[in-house]
């Protein structure tokens, strides 16, 4: 079969193309706008050709001498995994003049100029129904059908594919010249029952809160108030703050049963939580670890997130977090991208 050459926009620390990669695609192109999430891409992909910077200021025409630099009639895919913030339920603060609402309409100006045989959007179950009626997701599908491609789109369960967390996300798969739809789910039967935090992290060594292990790559911690070690202290594996003594209990907590998961703990032998931007704060969410008294270390997390022991980060403890928790699981991807070679190689076109 021709390879599939992968165009990565708003490619962050490369979850994305990691999958794409573990199934056999070539990453030709990355473009995001953070330089850390940039650099840590350029680490792990330094045969990419990459471009840090705002794609509303790049012009179609930058990148052609990539695109145009085919081997033996290769196929294109486009990726395009704009940032979700300004559709995410977690975000408290959405507003209709975020600029970045609009990203998707940039991805798909560089899609309507060079239509590559694939393209490939990831993105929270909220955008969808931003503005249903005149909404940017509404525009992009409308472009697609325009210009004459076939497409399937649905919010999938990322455990489908392997992935140990309860984390949902919209993905979209459209092809110029195929017939698609999207996978069918590998994980949650009786024969392969859905992955848990225990077979991706209970064999790193053990840490406290606020260290970082010598020869582990980021397998490091954020640091606990003393307060916050007896509060985990009183947490059992799986549970939370309904444990604690009264003496612990937050008064903002008090009389207040919602935000369950926050000061919670992982379960061994459940997926954990859906991974966010602060997916190594005890106090944001289910991230402490299932028995270690601190929470998930950035290689824990990007464990979690499915990202193999040896991919690289770049910058500090927060950014680090912020790119592991933004990112695309590589093992979704992966199920995309297994996909696509299934749909070419099973065409009579």
């Amino acid at each position: 079969m021709k390879k599939v050459k992968v165009f990565d926009f708003f490619s962050g620390c490369g979850g994305t193309s990691q999958g794409f990669r573990q199934a056999g695609l070539d990453i030709a192109f990355g473009l995001d706008f953070d330089k850390d999430a940039s650099q840590s891409f350029r680490l792990n992909f330094p045969e990419a050709v990459f471009v840090n910077d705002d794609i509303r200021s790049i012009e179609c025409d930058s990148i052609s001498h990539i695109f145009n630099e085919k081997k033996n009639g290769e196929y294109t895919l486009f990726s395009g995994c704009a940032p979700c913030q300004p559709y995410s339920k977690q975000n408290a603060n959405k507003k209709k003049d975020d600029p970045r609402l609009d990203l998707l309409s940039e991805f798909c100006r560089f899609v309507t100029y060079y239509l590559p045989d694939f393209v490939f959007v990831e993105n929270v179950p909220g955008i969808q129904k931003f503005n249903q009626n005149e909404g940017t997701f509404k525009k992009f599908i409308n472009t697609l059908y325009k210009y004459g491609y076939s497409f399937d789109f649905k919010v999938i369960p990322a455990a489908w594919f392997g992935v140990p967390q309860t984390r949902e996300r919209l993905v979209l798969l459209a092809s110029k010249n195929y017939e698609v739809e999207l996978p069918t789910k590998t994980h949650g039967t009786k024969e392969i029952p859905y992955s848990t935090v225990r077979e991706w992290i209970e064999k790193l060594p053990p840490i406290s809160a606020g260290a970082k292990h010598l020869l582990i790559p980021d397998h490091e911690s954020a640091k606990l108030t003393d307060l916050n070690i007896e509060r985990i202290k009183a947490t059992p594996e799986g549970g939370g703050r309904e444990a604690w003594p009264s003496e612990l209990v937050l008064k903002c907590h008090q009389n207040h049963k919602g935000h369950t998961d926050v000061y919670g703990r992982l379960s061994w032998d459940k997926p954990a939580s859906g991974l966010t931007t602060r997916c190594i704060s005890y106090s944001n969410g289910r991230f402490g670890h299932p028995v270690q008294n601190r929470a998930l270390s950035i290689r824990e997390a990007a464990c979690l997130q499915t990202f193999p022991m040896d991919y690289l980060f770049s910058g500090s403890l927060q950014s680090r977090a912020r790119q592991v928790g933004n990112a695309v699981p590589p093992r979704m991807s992966e199920a995309i991208a297994k996909q696509i070679i299934k749909i070419i190689s099973t065409s009579h076109i």
